[in-house]
């Protein structure tokens, strides 16, 4: 669905509220974010192309910046004009802050009831650790999530990618676009209270059987999803690359393990996860060293198996497959964008690759 005529006004940060207002921007929505006169730190963070950080760049193409001091009352009141005529507002501050600048849920709902109001906060508006600060990492280990992700030695592994962040922009967004479709029947906004603690704990619902069930933690040797089945793990291959086997249907554990000639072995694998797998998981080890990751790929390519080779970043953005669902796209100026992940037939999203100068709102209210 085209989001045109649909008004955003973002003044939040980082990554989980632009991850959320990027999607609404690249299916039509107008959205104007509102930056300190710093700029969003994003601007700053990591590598720099054609000008602009890419970080900045891949969360925030097609908005427009207007760059505002909340401490002072002429920039609050032209925030608050904005705010009169907006269909969505979105601002990640610790509690209580966008309340104390005048800008609070019921103040602006008050002036505008058709609005709706999210907040993105590390841990809610409420609760122990409301006003405590935090960020992905923190969060995750917090929610439990980094109890469950470990590395070769046991302890705990940083995510390559920040869940916390991105889950809380998606579930904003899914909020963001229930209340827009609630209004259509009410004409009132709503107010959404999204933390980056509920939505984490909220995305561990396969692992938490023993958990609710027992009360106690799941032991990785013993779970699917931490290495206690010899068909949902990674495998080194002779040239030092890996394997990952990702799925212990009957059907897939078959196929396999009849194709290499051991059909014997899946026995133990149907019994379910635990430590009397390790057998299988000692010749699968052995035979993936027997050749490359690339001839492993094009040979379980042929087999009706569920695995993927781990590829490096730029081997996974260079594969046609991405190119063909306009996943990867380069601009006039050569330069590669990530697409957008929501595909509609009809009407399809619209990136406009274009980066917001900081400031460069050109809107009817700009003036002071």
């Amino acid at each position: 669905m085209k989001l045109t005529g649909l008004k955003v006004i973002d003044l939040s940060l980082f990554l989980p509220g632009p991850y959320l207002t990027l999607a609404l921007c690249d299916h039509g929505a107008e959205v104007i974010k509102v930056e300190p006169p710093a700029g969003d730190p994003g601007r700053g963070i990591g590598e720099r192309q054609g000008g602009h950080a890419v970080f900045f760049r891949n969360l925030n193409r097609g908005k427009q910046s207007l760059c505002l001091d909340l401490k002072l009352e002429a920039d609050r009141e032209r925030l608050l004009r904005l705010c009169d005529e907006a269909d969505v507002f979105v601002e990640s501050f610790r509690p209580g802050v966008a309340a104390r600048l005048g800008f609070g849920q019921e103040t602006l709902r008050g002036r505008n009831p058709r609005l709706v109001y999210c907040s993105i906060s590390a841990f809610g508006q409420d609760g122990d650790y409301a006003a405590r600060p935090a960020h992905d990492l923190g969060v995750e280990a917090m929610a439990g999530v980094l109890s469950m992700s470990l590395g070769p030695d046991g302890s705990p592994a940083i995510p390559a990618i920040p869940v916390a962040d991105v889950l809380s922009g998606l579930h904003g967004l899914s909020g963001v676009l229930m209340a827009l479709l609630r209004r259509e029947s009410t004409g009132q906004g709503d107010y959404l209270d999204i933390s980056m603690l509920d939505s984490t704990v909220g995305a561990c619902l396969n692992i938490l059987g023993p958990t609710l069930a027992e009360g106690r933690q799941p032991d990785p040797r013993e779970e699917r999803t931490t290495g206690g089945s010899a068909f949902y793990r990674v495998y080194r291959t002779g040239d030092g690359g890996h394997i990952s086997m990702a799925g212990q249907e009957p059907k897939f554990v078959h196929c396999l393990l009849g194709a290499l000639g051991r059909p014997e072995l899946a026995e133990l694998v149907l019994q379910g996860p635990g430590r009397h797998q390790q057998p299988v998981v000692d010749y699968l080890t052995g035979v993936f060293l027997t050749r490359t990751r690339d001839e492993w790929d094009a040979w379980l390519g042929g087999l009706d198996v569920c695995y993927g080779p781990v590829k490096t970043l730029p081997e996974a953005l260079a594969d046609p497959h991405l190119a063909r669902r306009a996943m990867v796209l380069t601009d006039d100026a050569g330069l590669r964008h990530i697409g957008s992940p929501i595909h509609f037939a009809d009407e399809p999203a619209e990136p406009d690759f274009t980066v917001p100068a900081l400031g460069g709102y050109a809107g009817p209210d700009t003036h002071r």
